[in-house]
């Protein structure tokens, strides 16, 4: 397999004063003289003009003659070479690619919405101009391809906390590691270097977004509950142990059964409870 290989070109400066130097030789040559050698010195001059070339900071001219590989031109300044040379331009900075949001199927099955962006930069010329079609084309579908099996990969959400699975919105870390990884291995062929890949949109498709959001406020309500009803608990716990410390009361069993219930009813309302005084004894 054929790899970049680096041209460096005359410079365009010290083409520019030869021709000019055989240019006017040759006028005056075909006016003075009249010798037809220099009028093909004339025209030999012109079809030199079409060899020259400039090439930008972070650019690159890969040279090919009739079909072969001459090299790349990465130095950036103004250059000559055979004008048979075809010259095709690659830019080698550093470009941003943001995915359109394409509808997937995670690990369970749910429908999804997810959008990749992309950092990314042509490394290997060669690679980029013969071994794929369109590099950008190709950068293009290898990361929609890319996305869709990463999603497949793992489950949107978990709605146990005790699973410890990894998922897509939870180990974002790991799943963007895992992206990049994948799309290394896809766009290498075609000489491209991945900077950075993270997923750049995330959400349930929208025939169950709402089932979804109605499932994760309940999960989030019985987890409040429960933290609720954990230090409800143990403010019971402390309320009779100071009671029976400090020898304030003495409670029986019902009693105290009476007094948790109430407190309970109090600590674990979603509502401010309204007193009510009892103007009799404590069991009437």
């Amino acid at each position: 397999m054929s790899k970049e290989k680096i041209n460096n070109p005359i410079s365009g400066y010290i083409m520019v004063i030869v021709l000019f130097i055989v240019m006017v030789v040759a006028a005056l040559g075909v006016f003075a003289v009249r010798n037809p050698f220099f009028i093909v010195m004339l025209i030999a001059g012109f079809l030199c003009f079409p060899g020259f070339f400039y090439v930008n900071p972070n650019g690159s001219r890969v040279l090919v003659l009739f079909g072969e590989y001459k090299g790349t031109v990465k130095k950036n300044g103004f250059f000559w070479v055979n004008p048979l040379y075809t010259k095709k331009s690659i830019s080698l900075r550093a470009r941003n690619f943001d995915s359109e949001r394409v509808k997937v199927n995670d690990k369970v099955g749910n429908p999804i919405l997810i959008g990749v962006i992309l950092v990314w930069q042509v490394r290997d010329t060669f690679k980029a101009a013969f071994e794929v079609d369109n590099y950008e084309n190709f950068v293009r579908i290898q990361s929609d391809a890319a996305v869709r099996k990463l999603a497949g990969l793992y489950p949107y959400d978990n709605f146990d906390d005790a699973q410890t699975e990894m998922t897509l919105r939870s180990g974002m870390k790991e799943v963007n590691e895992a992206l990049e990884k994948e799309l290394m291995a896809r766009l290498d062929i075609a000489g491209i270097h991945v900077i950075e890949a993270r997923i750049g949109y995330l959400a349930y498709a929208s025939e169950i977004a709402g089932a979804m959001l109605r499932r994760q406020q309940a999960s989030a309500i019985v987890a409040a509950r429960h933290k609720i009803v954990e230090g409800a608990v143990g403010m019971v716990e402390m309320a009779l142990e100071d009671l029976s410390k400090r020898d304030v009361i003495e409670l029986d069993e019902e009693q105290k059964a009476a007094m948790v219930s109430n407190l309970m009813v109090v600590l674990c309302a979603d509502k401010d409870v309204t007193p009510v005084v009892n103007s009799g004894t404590l069991n009437h």
